[in-house]
C-alpha cells in the first residue's frame, strides 16, 4: 500500500499562474527622458516598463551599467534602425551641451539627471543639457523628477544656466507667496529679517537672503505683513 506522504493532488503538480504585471509607469513617448523601471533582465538586455503593453529594451549596448530588476535607469527613448521603440542610458549621443533658440527668462521643461558639486545637471526641453545651480533650488529634487524651470543665463560658451523661480517681478512674486504660506503655516510669525543668517532663511524657505529680503520688502509695500525687531508678523487683514 503506497505512503500517503508520497501522494501529491493535481494542483500541487504545476506552478501557480502568475499574475499579470501591471504597468504603473506613466505612458512614455519616443524622443523623451525618463526614470523607468527594470522588469527583467535576459541574454538581449533589460526590459523596461514605459507604460505599454509590451516591455521596452535597454540593449546592453546602450547601457552605462548593468541594471538589476527593481532598479530605476534614466533613459532616452529613441527609434532603432528598423523603427523599434528602443531605450538607451547614454544621453550624451542624443543631448547637445550647447544650447540653440532659447534666452534668459524662457520657461523650460526640466529632467532631473544627476546631482553635483554645484547643484544638478538636467536635461531642458529632452535636446540640451543645462546645469541648476545648488542656490537657485528652493525644495528637495529627485532622479527623473519633471518640473518647469527658466533659462537663468546662456553662457558664452553656449551652455544653460538655470532656475526654478521666474526672473522680474514675477520671481518676487513667487518667493512672496512663500513667505505668506510660511507665515500662515507657523501661526502668523516667522524669527526671520533682514539681518537673519543666509542659510537661515534658506533652511526655512528655501531662498536666498536676497530674493527673501527682496520679497519681504514688496509684502510689506503691499501692506500684507508687518516688519519687527525680530522677525516678520502676518499683517490682521492678510487672509
Amino acid at each position: 500500500m503506497p505512503d500517503s506522504r508520497d501522494r501529491r493532488s493535481p494542483r500541487s503538480s504545476a506552478p501557480p499562474a502568475a499574475a499579470p504585471r501591471r504597468h504603473r509607469a506613466p505612458r512614455a513617448a519616443v524622443g523623451e527622458v525618463v526614470y523607468l523601471e527594470v522588469v527583467t533582465v535576459n541574454e538581449t538586455g533589460a526590459f523596461l516598463d514605459w507604460g505599454h503593453p509590451r516591455d521596452l529594451l535597454l540593449p546592453y549596448g546602450e547601457q552605462r551599467f548593468r541594471p538589476s530588476v527593481g532598479r530605476r535607469v534614466l533613459v532616452m527613448i529613441y527609434e532603432d534602425q528598423q523603427g523599434r521603440p528602443v531605450a538607451s542610458q547614454r544621453l550624451d549621443r542624443f543631448l547637445a551641451d550647447e544650447a540653440e533658440g532659447l534666452a534668459a527668462g524662457d520657461e523650460v521643461a526640466l529632467v532631473i539627471a544627476d546631482q553635483t558639486d554645484l547643484g544638478y545637471k538636467v536635461v531642458v526641453d529632452q535636446r540640451f543639457w543645462g546645469l541648476l545651480y545648488r542656490d537657485d533650488v528652493n525644495r528637495p529634487l529627485r532622479r527623473g523628477q519633471r518640473l518647469a524651470g527658466y533659462v537663468k543665463r546662456l553662457r558664452d560658451d553656449g551652455r544653460l544656466d538655470l532656475s526654478l523661480l521666474p526672473p522680474g517681478p514675477a520671481r518676487l512674486d513667487v518667493v512672496g507667496e512663500q513667505v505668506l504660506k510660511a507665515l500662515r503655516e507657523s501661526g502668523g510669525y516667522l524669527p526671520l529679517g533682514d539681518k537673519s543668517d543666509a542659510g537661515e532663511i534658506k533652511a526655512r524657505l528655501g531662498v536666498s537672503k536676497n530674493a527673501f529680503k527682496q520679497a519681504i520688502g514688496r509684502l510689506y509695500k503691499q501692506r500684507r505683513i508687518l516688519l519687527e525687531p525680530g522677525g516678520i508678523r502676518l499683517a490682521p487683514s492678510t487672509d
